[in-house]
């Protein structure tokens, strides 16, 4: 008899909320060896509880971050709740499915035995934990439905490539993944929407761009230390442009800048509520996967080999200098990282092993897909900054039947930001749009 995975039940906001963990192999080829443990919270409307209805599984974005934890029934989650029963997974690594941070790989051995440990932390590996769980918790003969946002969507199209049949119906947001090429194809892609992002920024609050050029001129004289370690450069200063990407992102970008400087015993410096916030709103040192494996969404039977930081070379402007205007990077991960970051510095072995691997096995079928008879529909941003537009289009393409919603009217976050996202795509599903 398999055990009862569930460790806890609660009630509140008109939610019933069940804790689940789930055993899976590390690795899926060799199923009697090391085990992981997966998190799962279900979600059920209170007054639906008991009843028997379809599964909504959400693949969270990342690489690298848990499951939605949910305050209340809002959002999109109110929505599918009317119709489903959602499960909210924490991908394996990830919140609390034996969590990959600095502190616990140093458990596995030296750099190459963490590495080895990693290379089981892709969406193969993500998507052969859902079926196992499925088959768990729902039944073998059950599919259910997915919904993947940004990295989860690139899940949900190696779900279709590989395990087709424990699917009921696949929505994807922000994340339809190019199935074949290079993450260097994927950089030329992305380097231009961040600029035409930045250009935006500075239209729309043109007083930022000389005091993003006085900051970046104190870091270029001063060295800066941050509240918890680690030194904030130039071009870690850079990065806030990941924010720009997301509905609200130029407006917390304004709110971070507008904080920066202070009066000191030698005049104007970096003020610590502004220090403070820009060391919480990159989350690589807490959210480690992301740093190594970001590139390795994108590698398949080749090496990344720094992919951000060789196409990087190619948009000269991005790279600042005295008297230069200030630009600023968005989703991507450089070796300099793994000095500039404190707690990241642990792992530059690890990064350096995983950049030059090249037997990464391939995350999607082509022909399979090509054949899919699953329903499947997807919103594509089109002003999307961290999954290009162009590329997202050509894989839609490429998956049979599948519904394509291009929209301006959102960025990456739509999902999030609001429920007529997910309301519109429910809609393309049953043909009433």
């Amino acid at each position: 008899m398999t055990p009862d995975p569930t460790l806890a039940t609660v009630r509140h906001h008109g939610m019933e909320l069940s804790e689940y963990e789930f055993a899976v192999p590390l690795d899926h080829d060799a199923p009697a060896g090391e085990t992981l443990t997966i998190f799962a919270r279900a979600v059920k409307h209170s007054e639906k509880a008991t009843e028997t209805r379809p599964w909504l599984v959400f693949l969270q974005g990342g690489p690298g971050f848990p499951g939605p934890r949910p305050v209340k029934s809002d959002g999109w989650l109110k929505r599918a709740l009317d119709d489903y029963h959602v499960l909210l997974l924490d991908s394996r690594g990830n919140g609390r499915s034996s969590v990959v941070l600095p502190q616990t790989l140093v458990r596995r051995g030296d750099a190459r035995a963490q590495a080895e440990y990693l290379k089981h932390f892709r969406a193969d590996s993500i998507v052969r934990d859902a079926e196992l769980i499925r088959r768990q918790l729902v039944g073998e003969g059950e599919p259910w439905s997915v919904l993947g946002q940004s990295y989860g969507g690139f899940c949900a199209v190696t779900y279709l490539s590989m395990h087709p049949q424990g699917l009921r119906e696949v929505f994807i947001t922000g994340g339809l993944p190019p199935l074949s090429g290079s993450s260097d194809d994927y950089y030329r892609h992305t380097y231009p929407e961040v600029q035409r992002k930045t250009r935006k920024f500075f239209e729309r609050y043109p007083a930022d761009r000389e005091l993003c050029g006085r900051i970046l001129e104190y870091l270029h004289r001063h060295e800066v230390t941050l509240p918890t370690g680690g030194r904030l450069t130039v071009r870690r200063f850079q990065q806030l442009g990941f924010m720009l990407g997301f509905d609200d992102g130029m407006e917390n970008l304004h709110y971070l800048l507008e904080s920066a400087f202070c009066g000191g015993v030698d005049g104007d410096e970096l003020s610590l509520p502004f220090l403070r916030t820009l060391e919480n709103s990159q989350s690589f040192e807490t959210n480690p996967i992301f740093a190594v494996l970001h590139e390795m969404c994108y590698t398949q039977a080749s090496a990344s080999r720094w992919s951000a930081e060789r196409v990087r070379a190619e948009f000269p402007d991005m790279s600042w200098a005295p008297g230069k205007p200030p630009w600023f990077t968005g989703e991507m991960i450089y070796p300099w990282m793994f000095e500039e970051y404190a707690r990241l510095q642990p792992l530059r072995e690890v990064a350096e092993l995983l950049a030059s691997e090249e037997r990464w096995p391939t995350l999607y079928d082509p022909a399979q897909l090509a054949r899919n008879t699953i329903p499947a529909v997807a919103a594509i941003y089109a002003e999307d900054m961290y999954v290009p537009r162009a590329l997202s289009e050509q894989t839609a393409a490429s998956i049979a039947g599948m519904k394509v919603w291009l929209t301006n009217e959102y960025e990456h976050n739509g999902l999030r930001a609001s429920p007529a996202v997910f309301e519109r795509l429910l809609a393309m599903r049953r043909e009433q749009v």
